[in-house]
Formats: C-alpha cells, structure tokens, sequence
C-alpha cells in the first residue's frame, strides 16, 4: 500500500469545539495547563472551535462539544440545544456544568439577584433573558462529565478520549469517604471539623483531604448518599448540622436530591 492510500483510509480526526457558559472559564484554562501532553491531545482531534482563543462563530459541524458553565439565559438554553443537535458526544467540564456550581446559588433570586448588582434596572439588556442558572443536563443529555472545582488536566484528557474511542465504563456514584480511607489521613469528624466527603461523588482521588483540607462538595453530591445520616454524623461530631446544610448549598444548590433531603 502506498503512502497516499493509506492517508485516504485513514480516518478523519473528531472535530471538536469547547463552549463557555456562565462560569470562570478556570476549567478551560486547567485543560492549557497539560503542557507535556497538550500537543498529542490536540494531534488526536481537529479542534474547530475554542471561545476562549477566538471570537470566530461556532462552526456549523462538529463531532465532539465540550461544555463548560452552567446554563443561566434563555440564549444559552438554545446554545446547548443546537449544541446537541450536531454533536455525537457532549462532555460536561467542571461543577458549573455538571451541578451549576456557584452560579446556582442564584436561583430562585435571579432578578432581586440582577437588581442588587446591576441598580434597580436590572440586567443590561445585552446580557439577554436570565433564568435560574441550572446544569447543563437540566436542557440536553450529556454523555460524559469531568467533575469538580476546577477540573483535573488529566482527568479532561480521559474522559476526552473515551468519548473519542468509546468506552463502556460505568461513571462512580460511591461517596468520598472511600477514597479518603485508602489515603489513610484519618478522619476530620473526629477533629470536630465539617467535612463534605460524607456526602460528594467520589472520583477526585480525595486530593483535598490528602492535603490536610476537609471536602467543600466541588464534585456534587453522590447518588449514594445518605444526608440524613451524614447530618447525624454531624450532631454526633460536634459538627454544626446547620453549617453541614449550609455549606453543601455551594455546589448542590439546586440538585432536587438536596431539597428532598431537608424536607426529611
């Protein structure tokens, strides 16, 4: 076979595009931050589209949508929906998409929210109709997510690459607290200090913790969790229940799971 052949078997690379939304566009910086490695990423797709690098519109055709931020106007709603329509795989990137991170602690107070920032006014009109800020999930199925506040570097370049190649892993839904066992750290309860481990999807290899510093909840809150036993836990700690209840606020604001917790 000769060398022309075998370039025109070979396969075309996954065109990719990465979308910022409300967010501190921190998770698209931390993927720059793989310099060994960022070139091989890039050699494996045909990136269309970075809206941190260029003001140049989104191309009409792509495979592949990174999606960083959380959805808080109704232009971004319809972003995420023409989004969906072209890509054969959207990956969330950091608690904003995933959760709505710190911008959902702005729902349900949107406009007094605008009002207090903005004056009495409101919003500048440029900045378009704002809704409760939401996870992406919450408008268009996401295939994968890379979790946390900011991402892991190699995390991205994982998940990147099994939406590329494929995988059939099953995402974790295990809390926190395992992995921090394996570390072997000890407990920060036992220290009388609020730790959100209890409670967060695991899957960070508890680096926060292994440092010294208790969980502040970045990855959202696990399928598997228990709150009403973690605020026992709390109680039995000397932990603050009301601080525990505060505090997972900052990243599960507006996941239905938490507002069904505190009605138990």
């Amino acid at each position: 076979m000769s060398n022309l052949e075998f370039e025109r078997e070979r396969p075309a690379a996954p065109r990719v595009v990465v979308v910022g939304l409300a967010s501190c566009f921190g998770c698209q910086l931390q993927i720059t931050n793989a310099e060994p490695y960022l070139l091989d990423v890039l050699g494996q797709i045909d990136l269309r589209y970075w809206q941190l690098a260029s003001s140049d519109p989104m191309p009409e055709e792509f495979d592949v949508a990174v999606i960083e931020g959380a959805a808080t106007t109704a232009e971004a709603i319809e972003t995420l929906k023409a989004v969906r329509k072209k890509a054969s795989a959207v990956i969330a990137v950091g608690a904003c998409a995933t959760t709505a991170g710190i911008p959902g602690m702005a729902a349900g107070n949107v406009e007094a929210g605008a009002a207090a920032v903005y004056g009495e006014a409101g919003a500048p009109e440029a900045c378009g109709e704002l809704v409760d800020p939401a996870p992406i999930s919450a408008y268009i199925d996401v295939d994968f997510e890379v979790l946390c506040c900011p991402i892991d570097t190699f995390a991205f370049i994982d998940v990147l690459q099994r939406a590329i190649y494929g995988s059939n892993r099953l995402p974790q839904t295990a809390t926190l607290c395992g992995e921090c066992k394996h570390n072997d750290r000890g407990c920060f309860f036992g220290r009388g200090v609020l730790c959100l481990g209890l409670v967060t999807r695991c899957g960070c290899g508890a680096r926060c913790t292994s440092l010294g510093r208790p969980c502040n909840g970045c990855a959202g809150l696990s399928p598997d969790a228990n709150v009403a036993a973690a605020r026992a836990v709390c109680a039995e700690s000397g932990v603050s229940v009301a601080a525990f209840d505060e505090a997972l606020q900052m990243f599960n604001y507006v996941n239905p799971a938490l507002s069904e917790a505190s009605e138990e």
